[in-house]
């Protein structure tokens, strides 16, 4: 099959990822879960026939290095391509993204997620591991600033996934690897070109998360991602990039600056498909006290009694879900971070 016909496929079937493996079966990803698209292995000349397609013009750099991130569009469907080798043979893994940006009010988000994206200072985080919405998420809090407020939108992303369409906004989408060399880079350069929100597509290092903390402090809105799995977690993982000698500096400025950390799991959903549970930290005044003192293990307390304020742990989440009817309460329990709690109340 042309890389064209299993997108269309993966598409039809309402599958999320396709993985192209030699001496494998191409595979799919659907509810969270691989499948066999056909029976038929790929072979090593399909393999390399595959990967030169994909890479196009950048086949070398992936010759070189042994990996390589892209995006390309096949039938109207966007996809986010990451080509790589191993045991000396390429592989591929695509991310087959939206026909449209969803609406914020679509995803299943916390009712205090929509009004971040009429804050006009501060840092936003959305976490969560590989595959769990972030980068949907974000793309549809881009877009709905774009129809709702006048404004300059700057992203960092490696690669450009969503293709926004400047309505409001005006719009600058920048890719590492081809329009600047390293988020860091590219966020500093941002400081410089008068933006009103800036997008991280990974907040991966020292530097870059030093500029994005220098940016919300200097009066912009930086959205940005973490692999974490709680609010306490991000908070930890970006405090422990420094040394120890700037950590109680950098927890001063975070606490000042960081305005809500977004947590999403995709749980198997009772009916088919994955349903978005989904943590959320609003950072009120006694969090800024925790995160300035280091007692992030009592924070996951002051979120789970932040309701009033639109907060809501996970298990929170997870609960809210099975009373709905959406998951099953084995899922909730699977997922659960305090598996005790969702017994108790689901």
């Amino acid at each position: 099959m042309t890389i064209e016909e299993l997108v269309v496929k993966a598409r039809t079937d309402r599958a999320s990822d396709i993985h192209l493996i030699y001496g494998l079966p191409p595979k799919y990803r659907r509810n969270g879960q691989l499948e066999n698209m056909t029976e038929e292995p790929i072979s090593g000349e399909d393999c390399c026939l595959y990967a030169r397609e994909l890479a196009g013009p950048a086949y070398e750099e992936y010759d070189r290095t042994g990996e390589l991130d892209a995006a390309q569009t096949f039938a109207g469907i966007r996809c986010r391509i990451h080509i790589f080798r191993q045991q000396g043979m390429p592989s591929v893994a695509l991310r087959l993204l939206s026909d449209n940006i969803p609406r914020l009010d679509t995803l299943g988000l916390p009712p205090a997620a929509i009004p971040l994206t009429s804050l006009h200072k501060g840092i936003v985080l959305v976490t969560g591991e590989t595959g769990s919405g972030k980068s949907t998420t974000l793309a549809a809090m881009m877009d709905h600033i774009n129809h709702t407020r006048k404004s300059h939108i700057v992203t960092l992303e490696d690669p450009v996934e969503y293709i926004y369409k400047p309505d409001l906004c005006a719009i600058n989408q920048r890719e590492v690897g081809k329009d600047t060399m390293s988020f860091a880079s590219g966020l500093r350069a941002s400081l410089r070109e008068d933006p009103n929100v800036i997008l991280i597509g990974e907040m991966r290092d020292k530097e870059t998360i030093e500029t994005a903390i220098t940016a919300a402090e200097t009066g912009h809105l930086v959205f940005g991602t973490l692999h974490t799995g709680s609010a306490p977690d991000s908070i930890d993982r970006i405090v422990q990039v420094f040394p120890e000698g700037m950590q109680t500096q950098v927890r001063l400025q975070l606490s000042m600056c960081l305005q809500a950390v977004l947590t999403q799991q995709l749980i198997p959903g009772k009916d088919g498909g994955r349903v978005l549970a989904c943590e959320m930290m609003v950072v009120t005044d006694a969090i800024r006290n925790l995160i300035r003192s280091g007692n992030t293990p009592q924070i996951a307390n002051a979120v789970a009694t932040s309701a009033a304020l639109g907060g809501q742990t996970m298990d929170q989440a997870l609960v809210k879900l099975v009373r709905a009817g959406r998951i099953t309460r084995d899922s909730a329990l699977h997922y659960a971070h305090e598996t005790d709690y969702v017994k108790k109340n689901s």
